[in-house]
């Protein structure tokens, strides 16, 4: 099973973020070992993604094959492009 596969699989779960957030337009966010719920996971964004954001070993190299995971991140649904080091599912 893939990592994509799996994160499909435990949509509605929880997720712990181990790394910073790098927000493309915005400065990075600080907090660490972030808590989320996994709403969704693609390989594709679509335009409604007005926002996307990578955790920071993923932001060097966000290729197309690169999971994004839309989180509920501070009430807020976002898409975030994530590695497998990035994340343990909860």
């Amino acid at each position: 099973m893939t990592f994509l596969q799996r994160l499909q699989t435990r949509k509605g779960g929880l997720l712990r973020l181990k790394t910073q957030l790098y927000w493309y337009d915005v400065a990075r966010n600080e907090i660490v070992d972030r808590i989320c719920m996994l709403l969704d996971a693609t390989t594709v964004v679509t335009a409604a993604a007005t926002t996307v954001a990578a955790a920071r070993s993923a932001a060097a190299h966000v290729r197309s094959s690169t999971p994004a995971a839309l989180l509920l991140i501070d009430g807020s649904p976002q898409w975030i492009w994530i590695t497998e080091a990035d994340v343990e599912l909860l």
